[in-house]
């Protein structure tokens, strides 16, 4: 089969290599449509300690297909099934698991390989994590159930409650999902970023009641305060982005008794600083939420379903898997949100 192998950073090659055997419990899938992702840039510029644990490696992990062939022992799919698969599933017996936490699974062990003719899916992601689509989803519409499920995820802890102020930090494409996840929640939604393709779509996809530019706004908390209630700060502000730098400044966007949602992942080793006495005084809840888990994987599908959230609009190109560089550099560039790769 054709895929794209990752080396290293700034090093991923379109190759023929050969199609894995299966082991007990997996399937092979046929790849109808991947997509681009944040993480992979990153990977892609800078290596992975968690995604890529050995070279040449798999790249790739938010897409759909139709099952190929399946091995002894799966029972949930069937050869011609177009299914949607997650990107991993919790082994449901470690510490976490046994808490409910599937998102902190110790041995949640991530899923690459998607920028590729063909997948193979662990037997348990097999079992837990793939889903049958409807006969009527495009296998495009399907493959943002994995970036939506983070997303469904931040949004339902975050409690979000119709007639709130909400404002969004970074509108990549997760950030333009959590604002639209927000709105249908009922809530008022402001939206700042700095790339023009993005502030556009902050309106025609995510339905923000406001969009700031933060070229023309680079001290953001005055402006955002101005179009918050009453003028006193958010109810709820979401950080991302990712930088230390966005994390403190998101903070003084907030109100008193209102919630600060840290949900782009900063640099391994980075540190923050926070005024003490706003936060304690202040009655400000500080939280973070990392991955998804099988219930959000579900949650996020069905409302692609439903059509109240039209994910494709957050495709900026159509490409073919020999163009998977071309992507990366086009992320890096400021160019797009995301990659539809037809392998």
């Amino acid at each position: 089969m054709k895929a794209i192998l990752y080396y290293g950073p700034q090093d991923i090659r379109y190759e023929e290599t050969e199609i894995p055997e299966l082991k007990q419990g997996e399937i092979l899938v046929k790849v109808k449509a991947a997509l681009t992702c944040g993480t992979d840039v990153k990977t892609f510029r800078r290596g992975h300690p968690v995604l890529i644990k050995k070279v040449p490696s798999g790249f790739g992990h938010e897409f759909s297909g139709i099952v190929d062939k399946v091995s002894e022992g799966v029972t949930n799919v069937k050869v011609g099934d177009r299914v949607v698969c997650a990107n991993s599933a919790p082994c449901g017996e470690c510490f976490y698991c046994k808490r409910g936490e599937y998102n902190l699974c110790e041995n949640l062990n991530l899923l690459n390989g998607a920028y590729a003719e063909y997948i193979v899916i662990p037997e348990r992601i097999v079992k837990k994590n793939t889903i049958i689509l409807p006969a009527s989803l495009p296998f495009e519409r399907a493959a943002f159930a994995e970036p939506l499920a983070n997303v469904v995820h931040g949004v339902e802890r975050t409690e979000i409650k119709p007639g709130q102020t909400v404002g969004v930090i970074g509108i990549g494409p997760i950030g333009l999902m959590f604002a639209r996840l927000a709105k249908l929640k009922g809530a008022r939604v402001i939206a700042a970023g700095r790339n023009p393709i993005k502030l556009r779509l902050a309106k025609e996809f995510s339905h923000a009641d406001e969009v700031i530019d933060l070229k023309k706004y680079p001290n953001p908390e005055k402006i955002i305060k101005e179009f918050s209630d009453e003028k006193k700060g958010l109810d709820v502000a979401v950080e991302c982005v990712g930088l230390p730098e966005m994390w403190e400044r998101v903070f003084s966007c907030v109100r008193p008794g209102g919630t600060v949602h840290f949900f782009g992942g900063c640099k391994s080793g980075s540190t923050v600083s926070f005024d003490t006495t706003k936060m304690h005084y202040g009655d400000i809840k500080m939280m973070s939420v990392f991955h998804h888990t099988p219930k959000y994987f579900r949650m996020a599908l069905d409302l692609i379903a439903s059509g109240n959230i039209e994910v494709e609009k957050l495709i900026t190109e159509e490409i073919t898997l020999d163009k998977v560089e071309y992507a990366m550099h086009e992320h890096i560039n400021g160019n797009a949100i995301k990659f539809l790769v037809r392998p």
